[in-house]
């Protein structure tokens, strides 16, 4: 059967299910990122085999009781994503996990194949380095949930776009396998927006634009990057945030910019890190 997802750009959230949103490598057609969006309700568990798999379990909101092998974590987490920065599971190959939701929870989950050099650890927002990126009106925030040292496959970040802003600019791309200049990922955005009624815009093109594209994105859609640039602006009046979960053979954050636009990032110079967004958070917020 011709699954839709196959072709589409962008997968809707299904508010009535538990799983939410299910991306597969044979779904998405590449290769190695999976990626799940999950609810919960109080009281409610869920318990997996990680497999061949790494995985990384985002909490987006509520708390929960968190499992790994023998270990186990009480997380009182962020009501909602623009309330402050994740806690986040870690999972290594051959590890049983779980989570139990000690209030309504949503949760993220990235997953790539990988050998098992790194043990299940949680990650705090104490853990989450953030940082300010872009300049003008491509201000953004970035949170750091794994980076290349952290885990084998998968990197995740989540980034918050302030209203009218612009973000993943200038535009990039990591399609190829050129070391040094860009590296082969799958990549996922996805999307939650304050207020919730509001939508954004994603460009998804290539260099010969036999892709060129433009998306109109919604409260809860992924969209599936597989190849070409993909910058985002959000609609004014309504804040953006959006989970990267990435996945490849060589993890990591080096892009090849769109060559006609690449020289707006000299004009940052100076001023990256300098404007304070009224989206950064800490942790919990009460």
């Amino acid at each position: 059967m011709n699954d839709p997802i196959r072709h589409a750009h962008v997968v809707p959230l299904d508010r009535s299910a538990t799983v939410r949103a299910d991306v597969t490598p044979e779904r998405a057609g590449w290769r190695f990122l999976g990626f799940q969006v999950r609810s919960l309700r109080a009281g409610e568990s869920f318990t997996a085999e990680s497999g061949a798999f790494e995985v990384c379990v985002v909490l987006l909101s509520g708390d929960a009781d968190l499992s790994a092998g023998s270990q186990h974590w009480t997380v009182h987490g962020r009501r909602a994503v623009f309330a402050g920065l994740p806690h986040a599971l870690y999972v290594p190959p051959g590890a049983h996990y779980g989570v139990r939701a000690a209030t309504d929870l949503e949760i993220a989950i990235g997953s790539a194949p990988a050998e098992g050099r790194l043990p299940a650890r949680l990650i705090t927002p104490d853990d989450v380095k953030v940082e300010i990126r872009g300049g003008h009106n491509a201000t953004r925030q970035i949170s750091h949930v794994l980076d290349p040292e952290d885990a084998e496959k998968l990197l995740c970040v989540e980034v918050y776009t302030p209203s009218g802003n612009w973000s993943s600019y200038p535009p990039h791309k990591h399609d190829a396998h050129h070391p040094g200049v860009e590296v082969d990922l799958d990549e996922v955005y996805h999307y939650r927006i304050d207020p919730a009624e509001g939508w954004a815009l994603q460009r998804l093109y290539t260099d010969d634009r036999d892709l060129n594209d433009v998306v109109i994105v919604a409260d809860g859609d992924t969209v599936l990057v597989r190849r070409g640039y993909h910058p985002v602006v959000m609609a004014p009046g309504y804040d953006g945030y959006y989970l990267n979960f990435l996945a490849g053979e060589h993890p990591s954050w080096v892009a090849r910019d769109e060559p006609d636009l690449a020289w707006v990032r000299g004009q940052w110079a100076g001023r990256e890190g300098r404007m304070a967004l009224p989206l950064k958070g800490t942790g919990r917020e009460e």
